[in-house]
């Protein structure tokens, strides 16, 4: 059974030159083609900002289609209008958008039960969205709390259930050692504060993996030749 990447691990793909090229190039920067998911977080001003924070909008909606998934008609309009959106919009008005996972706040927003997690739920179990989807909407809701999180960002860290609680305990490993490489990194990459840490992970580890993929059976993301990559 494949095990999840150590912190060492994900640090030694980090430190990788390709990082920040890759950063660069989803982005937009250096001259590079900016994939449409480099306007996830940013469109219409962010999905966390005040206004608007608690609500799943039409801007949400077009932002998780710039990450190549979309939302049925009828469950995006329930969202918008109806049932859904007012019950998703509850547990929303429960979590601070000042809380970042990695920090003492996150586990009581995040574990099972909690509203985070509920959120999750609602939203993986309407028609048509499922985990994946449901989990790019929190991401654009709380994006310093809840990550992108795919087929191809799981393999790619040899992970599946539980993924935030496992970042979470990442993130705190060793005095936030991984934190600061992120941030880092966007410095490096040249990108604003308003592209969160996670994004910053999420977007190097799907770049790093996505043209490797090969599905079920596939091994993960490729280490650097001292991890035996």
């Amino acid at each position: 059974m494949k095990q999840p990447l150590t912190l060492a691990e994900i640090l030694a793909v980090l430190g990788e030159p390709q990082s920040v090229t890759d950063l660069r190039r989803y982005f937009g920067g250096a001259g590079g083609s900016a994939f449409t998911g480099g306007q996830f977080e940013r469109l219409g001003g962010g999905g966390d900002r005040p206004e608007t924070r608690n609500l799943i909008t039409a801007e949400d909606l077009i932002a998780v289609e710039l990450l190549s998934v979309r939302v049925p008609p009828r469950t995006a309009l329930d969202l918008l209008q109806g049932a859904l959106g007012e019950a998703v919009s509850a547990e929303l008005g429960q979590i601070s958008t000042a809380v970042l996972l990695g920090r003492p706040g996150a586990p009581r927003l995040i574990e099972k039960g909690r509203p985070a997690d509920q959120a999750w739920r609602l939203l993986r179990d309407a028609d048509g969205i499922g985990w994946v989807v449901a989990g790019k909407l929190l991401a654009r809701k709380r994006p310093h709390l809840v990550p992108v999180y795919d087929e191809v960002v799981a393999c790619a860290f040899r992970t599946r259930r539980g993924f935030w609680r496992w970042l979470h305990g990442r993130l705190e490993e060793e005095d936030a050692i991984l934190a600061d490489r992120l941030a880092d990194l966007r410095r490096e990459a040249g990108l604003p504060d308003a592209i969160s840490l996670l994004r910053v992970l999420d977007v190097v580890m799907w770049m790093r993996h996505r043209d490797d993929h090969t599905g079920y059976r596939c091994r993960g993301v490729r280490l650097p030749p001292a991890y035996g990559g």
